[in-house]
């Protein structure tokens, strides 16, 4: 499995209705508006590494109002939650 992050600028006409257009892209699990210098960040979870172009190029950077998108690929995942539930024993 391949995480990234996508970091999406998109036109201020976009802002209202890209969200949830974002998060029914097949790949993205989670999108979030933001502050800052980018206006939505979209979490990408595919089976392998080459479906992460097809994913952001090919779908999410074609998006109507989407002007530009910076990704980050992942190395590792660290997940308090994850570590948790590991060492949980039912307590």
């Amino acid at each position: 499995m391949t995480h990234a992050i996508v970091l999406i600028e998109a036109e201020r006409t976009a802002l209202p209705t890209l969200g949830g257009i974002l998060a029914d892209v097949d790949g993205v699990a989670e999108a979030y508006s933001v502050t800052g210098e980018w206006d939505f960040v979209a979490i990408v979870r595919v089976p392998r590494h080459e479906k992460l172009a097809e994913t952001v190029t090919g779908q999410i950077g074609q998006l109507e109002g989407v002007t530009r998108t910076q990704t980050m690929v992942a190395f590792e995942v660290f997940s308090r939650h994850d570590l948790e539930a590991m060492f949980d024993i039912g307590a």
